[in-house]
């Protein structure tokens, strides 16, 4: 179990000095956080292969910009889900923002919606969707799929009755990942927090020895989670239904065929399977398999603007950003998230720039080649 004095949330002081870049951005929040905290929010599973190369999957990618287009300025400007947003940068759903900061989702919340960009509420929030709705702007509700179907059936009523736009069914979780980190910090949230829409496990004992929150998603999530669920919610769901945590183009064409308006190209930030080939990886193959008839999101890896310009290359209407704001908000709360995002625009309105677009609608497969491979013997000089 954490200890209250390494768990408790950071409220910290608006930093002295501005951050350059979300790199920066882990570095400062690695030392205000215990470590234990950070190393939940920054870890992987088994031995990290998958986080490692969902970063560097977008270094096997470079810009081929074109010159002399004749544009005055650049917009960031453009929808998901016909939901205007001011930058092609959607706030991904995370565990759990109150470990960062005191005032945790709301604060990540008001954030966005300064940015004027969506933020996901996660199903582990530690703070009830109807208090985060209040002070939110568009918002989805990231939903895992419960053993107990009456109450996951009551949790989208709540979110459609609070005002949630859309609703992100995250797929890849049939158990917990191995995430070895938590069970060796003996990972617990502290007293006094909880995760507000999770079930009561079914007894106090949970089958871990180590991490009490894999503990808990294993005994109350649904191991048998299926396409025939999907459709249920789908047909359940007002609102749009989008199937985030899909790699195989199979799965992406299964999920619209049941029902998804949009899926997100996800590894789970590296967090599930390890040796999960990177989401960027998988991108084109799921855009091409979906053919235009949903949109398609990738997360995962995204720290600069020429990361989102090669997703957006490779047939992703939009990025999704998790870890970052997660430094930001451990940094300086809601202030360090907008700036986070504001770092991500105004980097993304340059490069739209030097690249010769003008918007994100005018980025095609045709801006980004792939890294010439070294042939054998090649001289490097």
């Amino acid at each position: 179990m954490l200890s209250t004095e390494t768990a408790k949330p950071m409220d910290n002081a608006t930093p002295q000095q501005p951050y350059l870049n979300l790199h920066e951005y882990e570095a400062a929040a690695r030392a205000v956080l215990s470590s234990a905290v950070y190393e939940f929010i920054a870890g992987g599973s088994g031995d990290e292969v998958t986080l490692r190369a969902s970063r560097t999957a977008f270094g096997r990618w470079q810009l081929l910009p074109r010159v002399l287009r004749g544009h005055q300025e650049t917009s960031t400007v453009t929808s998901v889900l016909g939901q205007d947003v001011s930058l092609p940068v959607l706030v991904a759903p995370w565990a759990a923002h109150r470990l960062c900061h005191s005032q945790g989702e709301c604060a990540t919340a008001r954030a966005a919606k300064a940015a004027g960009t969506i933020f996901t509420l996660a199903t582990p929030s530690t703070t009830a969707m109807e208090e985060v709705a209040a002070e939110a702007g568009r918002w989805w509700f990231q939903l895992y799929v419960f053993r107990d179907r009456g109450y996951t059936r009551e949790l989208v009523a709540r979110a459609v009755a609070a005002g949630a736009s859309a609703l992100v069914v995250t797929v890849d979780m049939p158990v917990f990942g191995r995430r070895e980190a938590d069970e060796r910090n003996r990972f617990a949230l502290p007293p006094g927090m909880t995760f507000v829409h999770m079930p009561k496990p079914p007894s106090a004992s949970v089958d871990n020895p180590g991490s009490a929150v894999a503990g808990t998603v294993n005994s109350i999530f649904d191991p048998a989670l299926s396409w025939a669920d999907l459709e249920w919610l789908a047909a359940l769901s007002p609102i749009p239904v989008i199937a985030k945590g899909v790699l195989h183009c199979d799965d992406a064409v299964q999920a619209v065929d049941h029902g998804a308006q949009a899926v997100v190209v996800s590894n789970h930030g590296g967090r599930q399977l390890d040796s999960a080939v990177p989401a960027l990886d998988a991108l084109p193959r799921v855009a091409d398999a979906v053919g235009g008839r949903v949109e398609v999101l990738v997360d995962g890896g995204v720290r600069r603007s020429t990361d989102v310009l090669k997703a957006l290359a490779l047939g992703a209407r939009a990025v999704m950003i998790a870890r970052p704001i997660a430094w930001g908000l451990a940094v300086d709360g809601e202030d360090g998230v907008c700036h986070v995002l504001d770092l991500l625009r105004a980097d993304l309105l340059r490069d739209l720039m030097l690249c010769g677009c003008s918007s994100p609608a005018e980025v095609q497969r045709a801006l980004v080649v792939p890294v010439p491979e070294r042939g054998n013997g090649e001289d490097a000089a």
